[in-house]
């Protein structure tokens, strides 16, 4: 299986609108700073309330800003030629890994070390 490049490159731009319209619907901005007026609404009654929803929200668009920052890579690397290359080994990722996670910089290998 060949790596194709045009393909990911769509799909990772579509992937990173998705991802940062997720973060505007949650109230944050690309940084994955949330808006200062972000209102919980007066359902929540108490201080605890707000401040476990607020952990959650923080939480969840910390997991979308790491895809984000993901997407980004990707797509830099495809802008420098490099797509396709693991960060750490310098090797290449295989094209089966590339089509399936077209955000991956790491190789399956170098991938399960950092896991570990």
């Amino acid at each position: 299986m060949t790596l194709d490049v045009a393909t990911a490159k769509k799909t990772l731009r579509n992937e990173r609108e998705n991802l940062v319209h997720q973060l505007t619907e949650l109230g944050a901005a690309e940084s994955g700073d949330l808006k200062a007026d972000l209102d919980f609404g007066e359902s929540f009654a108490d201080a605890a309330a707000v401040t476990a929803e607020r952990t959650e929200v923080l939480g969840v668009v910390d997991s979308l800003k790491h895809q984000l920052e993901n997407v980004d890579r990707a797509l830099a690397h495809i802008a420098a030629g490099t797509y396709g290359i693991c960060d750490k080994c310098r090797q290449e990722i295989g094209a089966d890994r590339m089509k399936y996670r077209p955000a991956s910089v790491l190789c399956v290998d170098c991938k399960s070390q950092a896991n570990s």
